[in-house]
């Protein structure tokens, strides 16, 4: 059985890439990792970090169909990172076990990611997956989250699943 369709947006948090102080490579490292599952790139966002343009970009991309919606970068401790501040104002219900899995299973390539505030939640009927933003962070994590992305994904557009 082949894994359902899914149209995603990509949203970038950073003041500096944001800026065009340096490149953004984390959203096009999780581009090439979406595309490689299978996944339609619907929409893609480069934000800085501030709660209501995280949040702007979030409602456009659920208002187009994105049944995942991903951020990469804000979800540490800095006074700056706000993306679960902002995913947290919008959501239906937080999905706590992706952030657990994502901070367990990358405590094992450093110790820094016991700092990450990484988690999922539903907002509207998207899956919105917070993700860290170094690039390898960010796909790292969303690898480790794969499994049960298509199965959450359908929950949130209340589609029928098999179990």
């Amino acid at each position: 059985m082949s894994a359902p369709f899914i149209h995603v947006g990509i949203i970038t948090v950073s003041d500096r890439a944001s800026q065009g102080v340096y490149e953004d490579l984390a959203g096009p490292a999780l581009r090439e990792l979406c595309e490689s599952y299978g996944w339609q790139i619907q929409a893609e966002a480069l934000v800085p970090d501030d709660l209501l343009s995280i949040q702007q970009a979030i409602q456009s991309f659920a208002a187009q169909g994105c049944g995942l919606i991903l951020t990469t970068g804000g979800t540490g401790i800095a006074v700056r990172d706000v993306t679960p501040e902002a995913v947290r104002g919008l959501m239906r219900v937080e999905i706590p076990g992706f952030g657990e899995l994502m901070r367990m299973r990358s405590l094992e390539i450093t110790p820094n990611a016991i700092l990450s505030r990484g988690f999922a939640a539903v907002v509207e009927q998207s899956l919105v997956i917070t993700l860290p933003g170094k690039p390898q962070g960010a796909v790292d994590c969303l690898g480790f989250v794969r499994g049960a992305i298509d199965h959450a994904v359908k929950l949130a557009q209340q589609k029928p699943t098999s179990c």
